[in-house]
């Protein structure tokens, strides 16, 4: 099989196929998940050296704005610059999406990577088995990485009373986590269009009837639906996450809308057949096999469309512990593409626009977060205001914009009232101020990721199936 590296030699060719970049793969299967530099391919050792010399450039960067005469005309251009681009995103149209196919129906493939799941498998595999879909042209793989519950007797039982349903059983060698499971089905399964589960997640019947019409579009490689909190009435955790994700969505509608990234949140995707093969499936030398596969599909010149409606229901993490977990592996995840794939990034695969939004995007997400720790430490030394808080303040208020309206869409169907402004206002208020976690969690993943070595300890997240 090809190697899995861009020598540095060749020359650059724009069409260059992407699949060499994941062949010969593997990763330790346990929880806990241990990187030894001197096996990985190529484009993925390093991250700890680029990770480091990424932080000492925002951070002396950050200092000498502090220091020099001409900051503040720096940032106040900068500021200008994304202003009106967020002034763009806000006030551009979303896409209208196909509700018809068109044509012969494409056969479907379910699959959910599954382990130690028997409080929610046995409903999730009566949800997807009966999704509405004409001619029942498609299937439900449940891969069972090795579970030591209750998981594969249920999955047994299931199987002969569903005829949709096949059960892939990993052996004790398997390796490579969901994104080793989600390669080992793929040659099993039979369709042009793969979806993916998570464990918890629970659909509506027409899901299949109403995200398959997007595919239509040639240059759509996968498409994402709304990740909606099942629990969100638990507590001010959950109710955070149903406020980020209606933010989340509504901002990559946006930015699709622009002719920028769509991005894949792992529950809910669905992914061309073709174009996933044609990148070289999914990456099992990341956490985060989502946001990895999202980079490499832009880079191989698809499209991605997330929309509101339909979405997929699962479980939000009820507590703060669990949160600073999951969305540790989120920021390295989301941070490791970047390092990864900066030389392709740099030499503008993806084209103009689409490099531009990940530019922007990864500055307002990733650097000013990072940024924020020297900022505020140099102007408690300096008694003076932080320098980079014009773009702080414009980051908050583009998300507080964002979220509102994403929660807007949300009630499409629903009538307005006094009341439901008002409720989501507060909705808002609350979800902004749930938001400002990611300023401690970006920050501390990036220092973490420049001065350790890679000990990620994957903590995987518990779904009880106590929602109502």
């Amino acid at each position: 099989m090809p190697a899995n590296s861009w020598p540095e030699e060749d020359s650059y060719q724009e069409l260059d196929p992407l699949n060499s970049l994941l062949s010969d793969l593997s990763v330790d299967e346990e929880l806990v998940l241990e990187t030894d530099p001197v096996s990985l391919p190529s484009r993925f050792q390093g991250r700890r050296g680029k990770a480091a010399l990424v932080l000492t450039i925002v951070w002396s960067g950050t200092i000498a704005l502090h220091l020099v005469s001409w900051a503040s005309i720096f940032i106040l251009g900068l500021t200008t610059i994304l202003g009106f681009h967020a002034l763009v995103v806000v006030f551009t149209k979303s896409r209208r999406y196909p509700k018809e196919i068109q044509g012969d129906l494409p056969f479907v493939s379910v699959l959910v990577a599954a382990k130690n799941e028997e409080a929610v498998i046995a409903k999730l595999v009566k949800n997807l088995c009966n999704l509405e879909y004409p001619g029942g042209q498609y299937e439900v793989w449940i891969i069972d990485d090795r579970s030591s519950d209750s998981t594969p007797h249920l999955l047994a039982e299931l199987e002969q009373k569903y005829d949709q349903l096949k059960v892939l059983r990993r052996s004790a060698e398997a390796s490579g986590g969901k994104s080793g499971a989600l390669n080992q089905v793929l040659p099993l399964t039979k369709g042009g269009i793969i979806a993916v589960f998570d464990a918890d997640a629970q659909v509506t019947p027409d899901l299949l009837q109403q995200v398959i019409p997007l595919f239509q579009r040639e240059k759509v490689g996968a498409v994402q639906v709304r990740k909606a909190i099942a629990n969100a009435k638990d507590n001010f955790w959950t109710k955070g996450q149903m406020a980020e994700m209606a933010l989340d969505t509504w901002f990559q509608q946006q930015r699709t809308a622009l002719g920028g990234i769509g991005e894949l949140r792992g529950n809910g995707q669905f992914v061309r057949r073709s174009a996933l093969e044609s990148c070289g499936g999914w990456n099992e030398e990341t956490i985060t096999d989502d946001l990895d596969l999202t980079i490499r599909l832009h880079l191989d010149k698809w499209d991605i469309e997330c929309v509101f409606h339909p979405a997929v229901q699962e479980e939000g993490v009820t507590n703060a512990i669990a949160l600073w977990h999951q969305r540790n592996r989120w920021a390295e995840g989301g941070y490791q593409r970047y390092l990864d794939y900066w030389d392709l990034i740099l030499k503008n695969r993806m084209g103009t626009r689409k490099s531009w939004d990940l530019l922007i995007f990864m500055l307002i997400m990733y650097i000013l977060p990072t940024a924020a720790v020297p900022d505020l430490l140099m102007a408690i030394a300096r008694h003076r205001p932080p320098m980079l808080s014009p773009i702080t303040g414009l980051s908050i208020s583009m998300s507080m914009v964002g979220m509102y309206t994403g929660l807007t869409r949300i009630r499409q169907d629903q009538k307005f009232s006094l009341s439901t402004y008002l409720t989501m206002l507060v909705q808002t208020l609350r979800g902004s101020l749930y938001m400002l976690h990611w300023l401690v969690v970006m920050s501390s993943t990036t220092a973490r990721m420049s001065v350790r070595p890679k000990r990620l300890k994957w903590v995987k997240t518990l779904h009880t199936g106590h929602v109502e």
